[in-house]
């Protein structure tokens, strides 16, 4: 019997070795700005690994569901959404590793998507309360955009609509991000409808909004390059999606990156040389 058991615990043994050295449904990556470390998602936890390859180390390991990490600028600090209380609430902690804080603490989903230029706060979107002169009403669909400071405090609403996956320029007086008309699963592949997300840029100084993308299909996830200029983004354009560049004094032009056929490439991130 004690032999038996044995057996079973290191064909079991075995099996899980197995699967962590071929895990799948690595979500979320993110690059950090040197470029030499990638956060990911796996299981409901947040790992880091070289970018050149190597073992991956867990950066939280708990009951709760840790996703969507973001790198501060200055590579420091990483946030996160977590839902160790009940529900997702946004978290920053040391790149390094280290005790995690929590910064939000409203009732509903909260996801991180950048630090500002600055990095002394953290946009993040949310439904909390639209003002009075907005015609939406906050629903779990249509998110706003908010900002917390990374040490704790007042959280401030930055924009009163879903600017989804919203990062920031070098400067931090624009803010590009991709728009949500409505539902349609983020996971469908190749639809085109009304309610398709494009991308746009806010002006922090101006306050004004402009759309840079028209296709008829998926563009997302849009990230600024070094030069404040040109931009990075996912687009359907050629059937699955691929990374593009445009810039924003010519939106109308813009060149694929990579040019997969299957697969669709997914959850854009920049290092700081691109």
């Amino acid at each position: 019997m004690k032999r038996t058991l044995i057996i079973l615990f290191a064909a079991l043994f075995t099996g899980f070795v197995f699967c962590q050295e071929n895990p799948l449904w690595l979500r979320r990556p993110a690059i950090s700005p040197d470029g030499k470390t990638i956060l990911f998602t796996y299981k409901g936890d947040i790992y880091s690994v070289p970018s050149s390859g190597g073992n991956a180390t867990p950066m939280t390991m708990s009951e709760s569901y840790e996703f969507a990490p973001v790198w501060s600028h200055d590579g420091k600090m990483i946030a996160f959404a977590s839902d160790r209380y009940g529900n997702f609430d946004v978290f920053v902690m040391p790149a390094g590793g280290g005790e995690a804080k929590r910064l939000t603490f409203h009732s509903n989903r909260e996801v991180p998507s950048s630090f500002t230029a600055d990095d002394k706060n953290i946009l993040f979107s949310a439904y909390r309360q639209d003002p009075v002169s907005n015609a939406q009403f906050p629903i779990p669909l249509m998110s706003e955009l908010y900002s917390v400071p990374v040490n704790g405090g007042h959280v401030t609403q930055v924009l009163p609509i879903p600017a989804m996956d919203a990062t920031v320029n070098s400067t931090g007086d624009k803010i590009i991000y991709h728009d949500l008309k409505g539902y349609e699963s983020e996971w469908r592949k190749h639809h085109t409808s009304s309610v398709t997300r494009d991308i746009w840029v806010y002006d922090l100084k101006t306050k004004k909004y402009k759309q840079l993308t028209t296709f008829k299909g998926e563009d997302r996830n849009p990230v600024f390059d070094k030069n404040d200029n040109d931009y990075y983004y996912l687009s359907e354009q050629n059937g699955s999606f691929n990374v593009y560049k445009s810039s924003l004094s010519d939106p109308d032009k813009n060149t694929a990156l990579t040019h997969f056929k299957k697969n669709p490439v997914r959850f854009l991130t920049a290092s700081r040389n691109n």
